[in-house]
């Protein structure tokens, strides 16, 4: 559980960076004027030359590989969920490198966001070790055959 923690950490961590290169590189190119062929393309040509982006993609890239692993050691409905914390991380890397300003209504947001994680990870405590077997309420009957 232990590692888990530590892979997802790095993880929302590359998530966070690669997001803030990301914001950056797309300022730097500019706004989408217009949803047609001729914009997307000079979008993607401008991304694919801008440093930022590149650096967003690469950390966004170990974001996802260290996802991948978590994926395979656990249960997705752990996981999964835990990756919000990734919108923790986000915001306070936009507030103190992008210099975004973050209302108490988005800091309200954030708190509900770590309670929701924290009692996921308090549910695989309750989780059956291997080799045990839960107890079960109601007795096993047989049915009498005929």
């Amino acid at each position: 559980m232990a590692k888990l923690i530590v892979i997802l950490l790095i993880g929302l961590f590359c998530e966070a960076v690669g997001v803030v290169f990301l914001s950056r590189g797309l300022k730097q190119i500019g706004e989408v004027k217009q949803v047609n062929f001729k914009e997307v393309v000079r979008i993607v040509k401008a991304g694919a030359t801008n440093k930022n982006i590149l650096v967003g993609i690469f950390f966004d890239a170990l974001f996802f590989a260290s996802l991948l692993i978590m994926m395979s050691k656990s249960d997705v409905s752990f996981v999964w969920p835990l990756t919000a914390l990734g919108f923790v991380l986000t915001t306070l890397a936009a507030k103190f490198f992008l210099q975004e300003q973050v209302s108490a209504t988005r800091w309200a947001g954030v708190i509900l966001i770590m309670a929701g994680a924290g009692l996921i990870t308090w549910t695989e405590h309750e989780k059956p070790k291997p080799g045990m077997v839960p107890l079960d309420p109601a007795p096993i009957t047989k049915v009498p055959s005929n």
